[in-house]
């Protein structure tokens, strides 16, 4: 049985020209994409399975990422159904030189399982510390609506 911490991943993109919008920070499409991206790798942890996007929800911008600091991606899958496989996603601006951080975009993301483009059942997903199952208890209690 897949565990959340093994399906904890943390990436890092340096934000660049070509990746912004006319105020010159992260366009919101590129850092879902990245989400998205970043999501999936969680979610095909958990599945020990391929896995495609079944739908984001809640997308928060609570504040732009300027060219030059580092978005920090952060995901976690914390509940799985039949083919399902359910993540939080959390978005940091990172300033490069110092290391400091500030929270910036959070989501819900749904990803099911497929084996050859059908989906396919997914293991329990267990929470084996309390780091662990504060993490689940957390994103179940501020999940959006079911």
């Amino acid at each position: 049985m897949p565990t959340i911490a093994e399906t904890h991943i943390v990436n890092r993109e340096r934000v660049q020209p070509t990746h912004a919008n006319n105020y010159q920070s992260a366009h919101g499409g590129i850092v879902m994409k990245w989400m998205d991206e970043i999501g999936a790798m969680s979610a095909m942890r958990a599945a020990r399975e391929s896995c495609v996007t079944a739908q984001m929800s809640r997308v928060d911008f609570e504040r732009p990422i300027p060219i030059g600091d580092t978005a920090l991606i952060d995901s976690y899958a914390y509940a799985t159904g039949r083919t399902s496989v359910r993540v939080r996603i959390e978005v940091a601006r990172e300033e490069p030189h110092t290391g400091e951080t500030e929270e910036t975009t959070s989501a819900y993301a749904t990803f099911v399982a497929v084996d050859d483009g059908k989906p396919t059942p997914v293991p329990e997903l267990t929470a084996e510390s309390e780091e662990c199952k504060r993490l689940r208890e957390t994103a179940l209690a501020e999940e959006p609506d079911r």
